[in-house]
């Protein structure tokens, strides 16, 4: 059992609170992962709100961002097989051909097609890299703005720590057999 640390409460949030009456009220259990992982989805929700409303106001969904994004990042001739683009993008083969659809249909990229009428390749069109490169831009900045109030020594050194953070969860896995099977 790890000995409880008292954050200096001049500096307690919200968070703090939490994890203090969880501290009171089951001595004995393991509370510091709410600390960070409280925090972590606290964040997320946030930013991820943030990134909704941003990306909303430029005219793109997310996931067409990210699959114009990913042609865009591929370089010359900014053109992917559907599976690589599946990939990259970290999706099903069906969500890829949704994207592409929609995508096609909006003239951001084009479906270059076998006589059969499978996708061979996609590419992004003039239309797709004009919308994916004015959205990137003022997202980017717009999120830079967001962490604006950390240092470029304490965005380092989070992006490290969510480096490890990441890669420790991922190696993990996605379950853990010790709590058991989710309920229904």
């Amino acid at each position: 059992m790890q000995a409880e640390r008292k954050p200096d409460s001049s500096a307690r949030d919200a968070v703090d609170e939490i994890q203090h009456a969880w501290l009171r009220e089951l001595p004995g259990v393991p509370v510091e992962s709410i600390g960070v992982i409280t925090r972590v989805w606290r964040a997320a929700k946030i930013l991820g709100d943030e990134r909704r409303r941003t990306l909303t106001r430029l005219g793109i969904d997310s996931a067409t961002l990210d699959l114009l994004s990913t042609l865009r990042r591929a370089g010359p001739p900014y053109a992917m097989a559907p599976a690589r683009l599946k990939d990259q993008c970290l999706v099903t083969a069906g969500a890829i051909s949704q994207r592409v659809a929609r995508a096609e249909a909006a003239g951001a990229v084009r479906a270059v097609r076998s006589p059969g009428g499978r996708t061979l390749r996609v590419e992004l069109t003039d239309a797709g890299h004009a919308l994916i490169e004015g959205s990137v831009e003022r997202l980017l900045s717009y999120e830079d703005d967001l962490i604006g109030h950390l240092s470029p020594a304490e965005r380092d050194r989070l992006t490290e720590l969510l480096r490890k953070l990441l890669d420790g969860l991922l190696e993990r896995g996605h379950a853990d057999s010790r709590i058991g099977p989710p309920e229904d």
